[in-house]
């Protein structure tokens, strides 16, 4: 892998939220977000003339919650939701009647009174096992065999978690649709991921001439790596855009 490049005054940055700017947690709802982490990202909005945006599979208003009182453009749930610009309303897509049918069979399945948690995310819906890790084999059993029946929905396999939704977007397509409109456009995109999910996002950033960096261990297509959140927040606060800002 290349050296980690600083950041520059040129470049674009999307983040990933749960494992790249805060720890993972058993619960979403607990994951905790360092003061350290908001304050690099607002000097970075700033200096990078507002091209810095989070993409995550959470919902947008989740994330604004946890940076508050930052806010920035985003994607919530690998691109169902979307805001172009931190001024600007979230746009986003209905509940199909596959992800609400898949919502009652998991609410009536015995997944959720042995210790697993159905987060609903409106147009999809995942169902966490960190806490309850001997069920891994039960969730991804039980959403394969009723996305089989709901071809309209797939699976993203994440950290812990399964997550069902629409086959209409992912983060890559999510970093794409920024770097088509100010201030992103015209600029060198980097992606910064821990997950499974991110890997769209890198690749997108490294196909129009930018990075992919992976946070922690495993094979990534990215080009950069850092160790875990501690290092992310250290990587953004070393970069002169924040020290010189």
């Amino acid at each position: 892998m290349k050296d980690l490049p600083q950041l520059e005054p040129d470049m674009a940055l999307f983040l990933d939220f749960d494992g790249t700017l805060a720890e993972l947690a058993p619960r979403p709802e607990d994951v905790q977000v360092s003061e350290a982490i908001v304050a690099a990202l607002s000097h970075l909005q700033t200096t990078l003339d507002g091209a810095l945006a989070v993409v995550s599979g959470r919902p947008i208003e989740q994330i604004d919650s946890f940076l508050a009182p930052l806010h920035l453009p985003a994607a919530g749930l690998h691109g169902l939701e979307h805001r172009a610009r931190a001024e600007a309303a979230i746009e986003r897509d209905e509940p199909s009647p596959e992800i609400r049918a898949l919502k009652g069979l998991l609410r009536n399945s015995s997944l959720l009174s042995q210790g697993a948690f159905m987060e609903d995310k409106g147009p999809a819906v995942a169902v966490h096992f960190r806490a309850v890790p001997e069920l891994e084999g039960d969730v991804v059993r039980i959403m394969t065999e009723a996305v089989e029946a709901l071809p309209a929905l797939h699976l993203v396999h994440g950290k812990m978690v399964v997550e069902a939704k629409p086959y209409t977007s992912d983060k890559g397509y999510a970093v794409r649709s920024f770097m088509q409109h100010a201030p992103f456009a015209g600029r060198r995109p980097v992606f910064i991921g821990d997950d499974v999910t991110d890997e769209d996002g890198m690749a997108a950033a490294q196909d129009l001439g930018g990075i992919g960096i992976k946070v922690g261990e495993g094979e990534s297509c990215a080009l950069g790596r850092l160790e875990n959140v501690v290092a992310v927040q250290a990587w953004l606060a070393a970069s002169d855009l924040v020290s010189e800002s």
